[in-house]
Order: structure tokens, then sequence, then C-alpha cells
């Protein structure tokens, strides 16, 4: 596939799985045992993972929004930073009972594709900072630390 088709397929999962509640696009979107790598919930294998993670969020913050702020592609490879923006009034974030706040975090994610589909993705974003806002982890005060 090109350049061009491989983010049309992230699109597509901006569009109609984070936002469009389509879960079930996956399967036409990714690999069966695709590789998922997340600096919070480590290595991943399997569409169903994504899936399954997807769900757990959407219980924590059922307003939950992702918002695809920038792409680059190259051979095999789509870049993309993204903003995902929610609040935690559904079941409590990590075990946590809800606080009702409403917060954004940002991230990047490089996908690698295979045949036309999503085969390995690996993700960063700022944990601290979700963690920040909700109340969890202090803020560094006046001055920093």
């Amino acid at each position: 596939m090109s350049t061009q088709e491989n983010k049309a397929v992230i699109r597509r999962l901006f569009d109609e799985f984070y936002n469009g509640g389509k879960i079930d696009v996956v399967d036409e979107l990714f690999h069966a045992d695709c590789s998922i790598h997340d600096p919070s919930t480590g290595d991943r294998e399997g569409a169903a993972t994504f899936k399954e993670r997807h769900q757990a969020q959407l219980a924590v913050t059922p307003d939950f929004h992702m918002t695809l702020e920038d792409m680059v592609a190259e051979d095999d490879k789509v870049a993309y930073r993204w903003t995902c923006r929610g609040t935690d009034n559904g079941i409590g974030f990590m075990g946590r009972p809800p606080t009702g706040i409403s917060g954004a975090f940002s991230g990047m994610t490089v996908a690698r594709f295979a045949g036309g589909k999503l085969a390995e993705l690996w993700h960063n974003y700022d944990m601290l900072g979700l963690l920040q806002q909700l109340g969890f982890i202090p803020a560094p005060g006046p001055g920093g630390s």
C-alpha cells in the first residue's frame, strides 16, 4: 500500500473506531496478531486486546474523544500525534472512585503496516500529566521541583 493509503487507515481508526464507536472496524484495520507496545500496559498481542482496552477506556471516560493532530508517513510506517480528552465520570480511573474531572493528554504513535493492515504500534504519551490533572499525583508547585 502507498503511504497515502496507510494514512487513510489511521484516519479511519480515529473517525470510525475512537470517535465513531465502531469497535469492530478494528478487525478490518488490524492484523489479528498485531503487536501493541504501550508504556502503561506493556506489550500486548492481538487486535482483540486493542478493542478491550478501548472499551475499558470508555467505561472510565464515556465522553472520550481523540483528535488526530499531525501525521507523517514513510515506507511502511505512519507516525501521528494525537490528543485525548475526556471526563473521569464512569467507573473511575485505575480502580479509584470517579473524580468528575475533565482532562486532556497528548501522545504520539508510530504504526507499522503489513499487507495494508496495522501490524505493530508503539505508543508514547503523557500519563504523568493526566495523573496530575486528576489529582492522583501533585503537580510541581511554584518554582518547580
